[in-house]
């Protein structure tokens, strides 16, 4: 069985609070940078990949490549339901899947996005805009109330 040739590395480093670097200095040049994170997808290691035309290369990634930069509340709509709209650093806003909270051992707040395909790590903004919602019951477990639901909020890692 042949195994697939590593990918090169991109050059590119991720912080934990999403800022990106190329070679040390951070990528501020807006349309580059959501060139590149509009191109960004997790392969079946686990490794952050970039599609760049047709090729490929491998982040260096502090953490998580997105991260969720604001919280918003939606009231309900035509349904009947409310949501969080979350803002992440590539500029595309998704409405929060509860389900897929979780905190880490260092109390950081996490979700999953774009279909449960990536991580996406809340800075300290977001978290204070999302935490006047997250609750704790009689047995210390912490849950996310939306639409008269408790979403548990589980510690992992």
């Amino acid at each position: 069985m042949n195994t697939p040739e590593p990918l090169p590395p991109c050059m590119i480093f991720v912080s934990k609070e999403g800022k990106w670097y190329h070679e040390g200095a951070e990528i501020s040049h807006r349309p580059i940078f959501l060139w590149l994170i509009q191109n960004l997808e997790k392969d079946d290691r686990g490794d952050f990949i970039v599609h760049l035309n047709n090729q490929k290369c491998v982040l260096e990634v502090e953490d998580t490549p997105l991260v969720v930069q604001r919280v918003d509340w939606s009231a309900a709509d035509p349904a009947g339901e409310e949501k969080f709209i979350l803002t992440f650093n590539d500029e595309r806003q998704e409405a929060l899947d509860p389900e897929s909270l979780w905190l880490s051992r260092e109390n950081v707040l996490y979700c999953l996005v774009k279909d449960g395909r990536i991580p996406a790590r809340f800075l300290r903004a977001a978290y204070y805009q999302i935490a006047n919602y997250i609750h704790e019951d009689d047995q210390g477990i912490f849950f996310l109330a939306l639409n008269k639901k408790k979403y548990p909020i589980v510690v992992q890692g």
